[in-house]
């Protein structure tokens, strides 16, 4: 990718700030936005087809497809001219991380994964997804509580499908400043060896680009010597950094990797010391290398003192160098480490994907962190609702509610729904009973992939459980629970939803059957035969057999003074069985809902427009009579992202050569063309039809929001465009 040519950051915001407010919002490129011919719920814009060209930024897009891209800068001058554009809207994430149990300011010891990929701004960089085969994808987001894109760009700013999927989790993102070599040394000096005027612009804007993308701070990585006015200046440069972060970005961090020490040397210490303490000191944690031995570890608590949680304990996975255990030994370097009760950072545990076999990826990925699990101690999600598909942000094919609508390889992070706590959970004693979970590509009910649970009830046991989630929510009066699952094969085997509770005073279940007692309780809901008659436009499909042999089970339960604690699934043998049962499930969905907040009226999408509009000729083994077009445009719409989980663009295809407001240009189902997570999407290079000297061809684009209680939104309701479009007379 290159980027831009450097500018300074005054003349920057001159020129935005020429670009009037709502122009700002959609900019085309060198062309006015199409122009509105009809003022109606479907907004109608006419186009002549032209082939100038027409580029885009190249920062922003990728130049063979004209997709939207994540970046990164890749010098002082670079970060300094930034200023917010319409361009960088793509790259914001969601929202902000999900409320989590206990919060990253409790001083439980912690875990933070440094992700470095090859070089990073892989397909994921791609923030409308990709076509990706077999790619990365971590899912194990309950083990974790920070994570860093690592690249060695000097200013690396997370892809922002990482950062949604993260904050979905309650996980911290952190970018990354890193300066390295001779070059990186010529950079600190240009910002630290002058006054506090230098070095405070850079940390000012750094902390500009992680409140606009929303995500949550950085860590710094100085690779190379620095004088003693830079290193002198450094100090001061981290706690202007760390106290403009958490004043513009709740929750911010800023870490130090330990390199450079107190006098400017690149000298990497292996522990926290007297000789980069300042840094520590300066900062919100220490982030040290990972050649160190345990008696590194125990000089360290009289160093950390009161602050042990703020110390992560590097780990490189790759086990490069002299270190206590990498690859699938990594546990040995997490026992020492949670012995004396520091936090860990586990470097590029992608080591999974790069190293070993692409076919075996899944299974290896649980495997190494099956094996970390007693080290690794989980968070809570405390929030409603709560749904997930257990899509993993890619799959073979697109699946809507059991409806097959794409067919072919995908990859988008941002599309990645909450995770289960993975695990493998064993009966006491030889030969019991067993349930083991898995992600699965084979099938899914909405995304790309469901979860597998596979299991054995032994003939004296009545059921066997796996606990799925982990909760803290004070529960609203009235809460609505979907389970979506299908059984594989001949069984006779219950499925069930499980749920405990705690008392917050005078906890009160009704509707539900208690399986244990005592301050957190254990409940069983009883399934609703019928949907009740208030949420029938949301939950009609209640105890019906679905598309794709799906089904889907529904609960009304009322609660009063109680604290949601955990999900379970349950497994039961069927009635008057004596003997083993095997089973294999996939569980769709799960979702818990105020049911409240299923009455509040729904938003519209509104002021769809379209934008930045560019043709192109088929290429030679699409022609055709006549030859198809390569349609790319940019969409923008109107609506309060809050309550959406995302949104879907569709198209359809019609033409016409009567009004162009005046109906649907077609019977045909609209097609997917992706999922968006802001309020504008790139379409990039949309087959449609060439039109004749007299025709006009007509494309539709509707925007269906989604909304996070999970449930279809009527067409109503959804956002409409129509580009009508004719080609030069000649």
């Amino acid at each position: 990718m290159e980027a831009a040519g450097p500018v300074t950051r005054s003349a920057a915001r001159k020129r935005a700030s020429k670009i009037p407010e709502e122009q700002r919002e959609r900019r085309p490129a060198r062309r006015r936005p199409r122009r509105r011919i009809q003022e109606q719920e479907e907004a109608v814009f006419r186009e002549v087809v032209s082939f100038t060209p027409d580029p885009l930024p190249a920062r922003y897009y990728d130049k063979d497809t004209t997709k939207p891209i994540s970046f990164y800068f890749s010098s002082l001058e670079e970060l300094l001219a930034w200023t917010p554009d319409m361009e960088d809207s793509f790259n914001v994430a969601l929202e902000p991380s999900e409320c989590r149990q206990p919060p990253l300011s409790s001083q439980r010891p912690r875990t933070l994964l440094c992700h470095d990929m090859m070089g990073g701004y892989l397909d994921d960089k791609f923030i409308q997804g990709s076509t990706a085969h077999n790619p990365y994808c971590f899912y194990h987001w309950q083990s974790i509580d920070i994570f860093v894109y690592f690249s060695h760009h000097t200013v690396t700013i997370p892809p922002v499908g990482w950062t949604n999927a993260a904050h979905r989790h309650g996980v911290c993102v952190l970018g990354t400043f890193i300066t390295e070599w001779k070059e990186g040394g010529q950079l600190c000096e240009a910002f630290l060896a002058g006054d506090e005027r230098s070095y405070r612009a850079v940390a000012d804007q750094l902390v500009l680009i992680a409140q606009f993308f929303r995500f949550d701070g950085w860590l710094i990585n100085i690779e190379n010597s620095l004088s003693l006015a830079a290193v002198g200046n450094m100090p001061h440069f981290l706690r202007h950094l760390t106290a403009q972060l958490h004043q513009r970005v709740p929750g911010g961090l800023v870490l130090w990797y330990d390199s450079v020490v107190r006098s400017g040397q690149l000298t990497w210490q292996d522990e926290l010391n007297q000789h980069n303490r300042i840094f520590f000191d300066s900062c919100d944690g220490f982030f040290t290398n990972y050649n160190w031995r345990e008696e590194h570890l125990e000089r360290m608590l009289g160093q950390a003192g009161e602050r042990r949680a703020d110390v992560y304990v590097g780990v490189d996975v790759f086990a490069r160098g002299n270190v206590v255990g990498g690859q699938f030994d990594t546990y040995k370097s997490l026992e020492l480490i949670r012995k004396h009760g520091f936090s860990a950072a586990l470097f590029a545990p992608g080591w999974v994907y790069e190293c070993l076999e692409k076919k075996d990826f899944f299974q290896n990925q649980d495997k190494f962190w099956a094996l970390l699990e007693h080290f690794l101690p989980t968070h809570s999600i405390c929030s409603l609702p709560f749904v997930t598909s257990f899509c993993l942000g890619m799959g073979t094919r697109r699946v809507c509610y059991g409806q097959e609508e794409v067919v072919g390889p995908w990859y988008h992070p941002s599309a990645q729904e909450i995770q289960p706590l993975f695990a493998e959970h064993s009966l006491e004693g030889a030969g019991r009973g067993w349930v083991k979970t898995h992600c699965c590509l084979v099938d899914a009910w909405n995304g790309g992939s469901s979860l597998l649970v596979r299991g054995l009830i032994p003939p004296d046991v009545g059921h066997v459980a796996v606990r799925l989630f982990s909760l803290q929510v004070p529960v609203p009066p009235k809460i609505f629970l979907s389970l979506v699952y299908k059984l594989e094969g001949p069984s006779g085997v219950e499925v069930a939803l499980e749920l405990t509770t705690e008392d917050l005073g005078s906890c009160h279940v009704g509707g539900i059957r208690t399986l244990t007692a005592g301050t957190s309780s254990r409940h069983s809901p009883r399934p609703l035969r019928v949907p009740p008659t208030k949420l029938a436009r949301w939950v009609d499909r209640c105890g019906q057999q679905l598309p794709g042999g799906w089904v889907q089970r529904c609960y009304e339960v009322s609660l009063r003074g109680c604290l949601l604690q955990d999900l379970f699934v349950s497994f039961a043998r069927p009635p008057g069985s004596p003997e083993e049962a095997s089973f294999v499930c996939r569980l769709g969905e799960i979702q818990v809902v105020d049911a409240n907040s299923l009455l509040a009226p729904l938003p519209r999408v509104q002021a769809v427009t379209v934008s930045r509009v560019h043709w192109q000729r088929a290429t030679s083994e699409e022609e055709g009579p006549p030859a198809p077009l390569r349609l790319s445009c940019t969409l923008h719409w109107s609506h309060l992202l809050s309550p959406v989980r995302c949104f879907r663009i569709r198209c359809r295809m019609g033409t016409g050569g009567g009004s162009p407001g005046g109906g649907p240009p077609g019977p045909e189902k609209p097609t997917l063309l992706g999922l968006a997570f802001v309020n504008q999407y790139r379409i990039a290079e949309l087959q449609v039809a060439a039109m004749g000297p007299s025709g006009d061809g007509h494309v539709e684009f509707l925007v269906e929001p989604v909304p996070k209680e999970g449930f279809l939104v009527p067409q109503a309701e959804w956002g409409r465009a129509a580009l009508v479009y004719s080609m030069p007379r000649t």
